[in-house]
């Protein structure tokens, strides 16, 4: 459980880390930037899969609706984190709970078997 929270902590901090140094925490138009150049290097790649592919793509979605993504999205990780931060203290305590049941099944004499 632990090394999974850290494990999964590391990845989000690496995407920040290069989401800032790509520049997406920058200006709107720097941004705005970075989604058309990433739009157009993956154009080729697309068209070339659509061949491919016995099924239509969906078209890449306009600036203003990938905004209200990237928003949507964020608002619902901050609130998730917030939640999970709130709920820290039960987690915890389920947590030494089970710990607790599970020395005490360990502190408990093994039960006399019976041969047959």
């Amino acid at each position: 459980m632990v090394i999974g929270f850290f494990v999964r902590a590391g990845l989000v901090v690496g995407a920040v880390y290069y989401s800032k140094k790509s520049g997406v925490w920058g200006t709107p138009e720097e941004t705005e930037k970075i989604y058309n150049d990433i739009k157009e290097t993956l154009r080729p790649h697309a068209k070339e899969l659509e061949k491919k592919l016995p099924f239509e793509i969906p078209a890449l979605p306009q600036t203003g609706e990938a905004r209200f993504l990237v928003k949507h999205y964020y608002n619902e990780g901050v609130k998730k984190t917030f939640h999970f931060i709130e709920m820290l203290p039960c987690y915890t305590g389920q947590l030494l709970y089970k710990a607790k049941t599970e020395f005490d099944k360990f502190a408990q004499p093994p039960s006399p078997t019976t041969e047959k």
